[in-house]
């Protein structure tokens, strides 16, 4: 598994996209997240055999890890060189939410973020019905596209950064309680991307 891990980090120095190096790492990390073992090893791997690759994985594990393997990473990032990608430089966006409850049970909620010029969004669909469980999420750079086809389907009201991950949180808190119960797969695809914004904006 350690090697495995390691490998991932493998095309991180070649991309330019902070995005996509979030995307693949949540990929992978996110089932092993919380397996702090696991980190203990890897990073002191990364940090005992300095490479490109292993000043990106670090610098990106540092970002998306929670807890003390994400500072583990982050004090081992720092004595090798920096990746030429910065997640450092997300931004929030606008935040929208819609109550679909009497016809679907379901809350649509939408967060949009920048990464310098490059704006994307997040969609999520929170099952009202099962105890306010995010059940779907997808991730998108045609944020106006997802906006305008939301609206045809609900009427979305706009929300503060906070609210909307305060409200996203509790979702995430209650799907992770649940892991028996049916997700999408970018709801497990993109959880570590997902986490990563909600504490940043609930910080």
């Amino acid at each position: 598994m350690q090697q495995a891990v390691v490998d991932v980090g493998r095309p991180l120095p070649q991309l330019t996209d902070p995005l996509e190096v979030e995307l693949q790492v949540s990929a992978f990390v996110g089932p092993f997240a919380d397996n702090e073992v696991l980190w203990e090893v890897v990073v002191q791997h990364l940090r005992e055999v300095p490479s490109r690759r292993s000043a990106a994985l670090l610098t990106a594990l540092a970002h998306l890890l929670p807890g003390r393997p994400g500072r583990w990473a982050e004090e081992a990032a720092r004595e090798q060189r920096e990746p030429p990608w910065d997640l450092g430089t997300l931004r929030f966006g606008e935040c929208w939410v819609g109550d679909r409850s009497i016809d679907a049970g379901y809350l649509a909620l939408l967060c949009s973020y920048v990464y310098g010029d490059e704006p994307h969004a997040m969609v999520f669909m929170i099952d009202e019905i099962r105890g306010g469980l995010t059940r779907h999420a997808f991730l998108t750079r045609r944020v106006d596209e997802a906006l305008e086809r939301l609206k045809g389907q609900v009427r979305l009201e706009s929300i503060t950064a906070e609210s909307a991950h305060w409200l996203l949180s509790r979702s995430y808190d209650r799907f992770e309680r649940r892991p028996g119960l049916g997700f999408s797969l970018e709801v497990h695809r993109t959880r570590l991307v997902a986490r990563r914004r909600i504490a940043l904006a609930m910080n």
